[in-house]
């Protein structure tokens, strides 16, 4: 008998070390090029806003196989080198295959939380991070709320202890189930105070409401198709929608400046995707040019990845409201 978010860990923990993600999932970056591109200048050009401070870590937390993060560079070493000679590559990730494909591709220090990274200003990237931590489920059952576990593939309910991190003392509502991600809120507030210590900013994108909406959101993806997120642990991708308003909520409460969310597809779209996708095409020869502005098409359009996905920043207390963001 596990509580959820125990559960949740152990299988993504297994899941991460013995399968090739990419196999049962495609996430923006290996979608096309010029999402990581356009990360990386966004970074290019908050790091000005900034003051340019030198050096300068620039992090991502869960870099996936590295390709968002050398597409990021390559953008930046062409369009701002004074920013490329600053910082310094700093990749947050647990997983030991995953941290030697990073390898392959990037010159990095490796870290497995937010906390052993150095003391200094900080850019960080966080795309599709947020929504494989682990949560926490509270259903209402008339008088009073239960908590989720799980054992042999089916769930179980007990009540949540009185100083847990869920609903104790909430009143009930029309709605039955709630999720906490408690790793991902605290994830928050680490770089929060981090943010009030020194300069510096963070853009997080992943998929979820706009405002906190009650509702079971476990999913897994076993082979490339939907599956029991409660069977067969280690064998699949499990997820779950991130609450953006608690982490901003979470983030603003411990000293960072909270910007957005936004749509993704909006906030591409404000940065130039179709336009840097449309140079790209001009260069290629008709199938891979039309190919090149569908993945485009796919990040932004409202009925695909462009609003499910959501785009938002934490700054520094001082720091102006970063580009796209608007």
């Amino acid at each position: 008998m596990e509580r959820l978010d125990r559960f949740m860990a152990r299988a993504n923990t297994a899941y991460y070390a013995t399968h090739d993600p990419y196999r049962d999932f495609t996430t923006s970056p290996e979608i096309s090029q010029v999402f990581g591109e356009i990360l990386g200048l966004w970074a290019a050009v908050t790091w000005r806003e900034l003051g340019a401070p030198s050096p300068v870590l620039l992090v991502e937390a869960g870099p996936g196989r590295g390709t968002l993060m050398a597409d990021a560079l390559r953008a930046i070493a062409r369009v701002a080198p004074d920013f490329h000679a600053a910082l310094r590559l700093h990749l947050i990730e647990t997983s030991p295959r995953l941290r030697a494909l990073q390898a392959e591709r990037l010159d990095a220090t490796w870290h497995d939380t937010l906390d052993t990274l150095p003391d200094a200003p900080l850019l960080l990237l966080a795309n599709e991070f947020l929504d494989a931590l682990p949560i926490r489920q509270f259903v209402w059952r008339g008088e009073g709320w239960m908590e989720r576990y799980v054992a042999n593939g089916h769930w179980h309910e007990f009540p949540p202890p009185r100083c847990g991190g869920g609903r104790e003392g909430a009143p009930p509502s029309a709605h039955q189930l709630h999720e906490v991600c408690e790793p991902a809120l605290a994830f928050a507030r680490t770089l929060a105070a981090r943010l009030t210590q020194h300069p510096g900013a963070a853009l997080i994108i992943d998929y979820g409401p706009e405002h906190s909406a009650p509702g079971d959101s476990l999913q897994a993806i076993r082979d490339g198709k939907p599956a029991d997120p409660l069977s067969d642990p280690g064998s699949a991708d499990l997820t779950a929608h991130v609450d953006f308003a608690a982490i901003g909520a979470a983030a603003g409460e411990a000293g960072a400046r909270v910007h957005g969310p936004v749509p993704q597809g909006v906030f591409l779209t404000r940065l130039g995707l179709f336009q840097r996708t449309d140079r790209l095409a001009q260069a290629q020869p008709p199938a891979k040019a039309l190919a090149l502005i569908e993945a485009a098409r796919r990040l932004a359009e409202p009925d695909r990845m462009g609003r499910l996905f959501k785009a938002l920043a934490l700054t520094s207390p001082g720091c102006p409201t970063p580009p796209g963001l608007e």
